[in-house]
């Protein structure tokens, strides 16, 4: 039978990021703790969380004791370390389903894997109660993971802006959701970005490393603070995919996932993404900023009025059969277009 539980130190820490919708909690046992099982040892503990959200959890690895992966009858003891990343507790507000078209890349009982258009907010959130991929996904699948009680962000482990397109995978069960939120919070996920950027690069690949955080300048941009002073840590792999003279086709790889991550390093090292009006790329940076050049690049603004960034792949391991399934997109229209003229407009002038 198992111990009345004691008190212990909690740690939580709710991520903010745009791709990282899960709770850390590192928990050290109570030196009076007495032996119980961990599943209902973490139940009681661990705000809003059900036993089978736990369970889950133990079975997706995502509860880590003494650093090491455990199961979920283990009998915790006196000063042991539990780490847990579990997805973000339900909150209270009313989503409803609308009938929204769906680009559904793929879809199965764990997951569905969806490409965004640029456009859509992912979430409801203040200034967009509907018309977000949400209402959408409410509409269209029953049961949603976190999906009771009002949740506003049923299925989501990860975000992209509202104006980048390209994939994201939605889970559609507890133990999908559950699983995938520790890939995530390992950063095992595989994702990468085509970014249209200002400028030539200086080298063919490199990696920015610097912590992203709110600017105290302006709250709605994120600012690189190099020496860490603020913010998370953040890195992003870059490879120069094609030199346009003014322009450049950049491939991003996510090591991490912070709110603005990309626009904001690219920005960091000189190179805006194209069109992105929050970061500075909404005008011209390089070259004549008058005559026909200057009237070139603003008709490519009006054809992409956002910034010039989507998701274009994703790599993900599935929850119930562990395999590896990469999936890609083509880049949209607007994204097509744009650098079509771009290649012209180098080419004749």
């Amino acid at each position: 039978m198992d111990s009345p539980v004691t008190h212990s130190k909690l740690n939580t820490e709710a991520e903010e990021d745009e791709e990282e919708l899960y709770e850390h909690y590192r928990i050290v046992v109570d030196a009076g703790q007495s032996p119980m099982r961990l599943d209902k040892y973490l139940s009681l503990h661990v705000p809003n969380a059900t036993r089978t959200k736990i369970q889950n959890g133990i079975e997706a690895e995502a509860v880590k004791v003494n650093d090491g992966a455990s199961k979920a009858s283990y009998k915790v003891k006196p000063d042991d370390v539990i780490v847990l990343a579990l997805p973000q507790p339900p909150r209270t507000t009313e989503i409803v389903g609308e009938d929204i078209t769906l680009d559904i890349i793929y879809e199965d009982e764990e997951i569905t894997l969806v490409n965004k258009p640029a456009g859509m907010v992912v979430h409801p959130a203040f200034g967009n109660w509907s018309g977000t991929l949400v209402n959408a996904l409410v509409y269209h699948f029953e049961n949603l993971p976190t999906g009771r009680n009002g949740d506003i962000r049923p299925g989501l482990v990860h975000r992209i802006d509202k104006d980048t397109s390209g994939l994201l995978v939605i889970a559609r069960s507890e133990y999908g959701m559950t699983h995938l939120a520790k890939q995530f919070a390992d950063h095992s996920i595989e994702r990468t970005y085509y970014a249209l950027v200002w400028g030539e690069l200086k080298q063919e690949r490199g990696t920015i490393e610097g912590h992203v955080g709110r600017s105290t300048k302006d709250r709605r941009m994120m600012e690189v603070y190099p020496d860490g002073s603020q913010g998370k840590r953040a890195v992003t792999h870059y490879e120069l995919l094609e030199s346009i003279r003014y322009v450049s086709l950049v491939k991003c790889n996510l090591e991490t996932g912070r709110t603005h991550q990309i626009r904001a390093h690219m920005k960091h090292i000189g190179h805006p993404i194209f069109g992105d009006s929050t970061y500075g790329g909404d005008r011209v940076r390089r070259g004549a900023a008058s005559g026909s050049y200057k009237a070139f690049v603003e008709n490519c603004f009006k054809i992409m009025p956002r910034q010039a960034l989507h998701a274009k792949s994703l790599g993900i391991i599935h929850p119930k059969t562990k395999q590896l399934m990469p999936f890609d997109t083509e880049l949209p229209e607007d994204f097509t277009e744009v650098l079509e003229r771009w290649r012209n407009y180098v080419q004749y002038s």
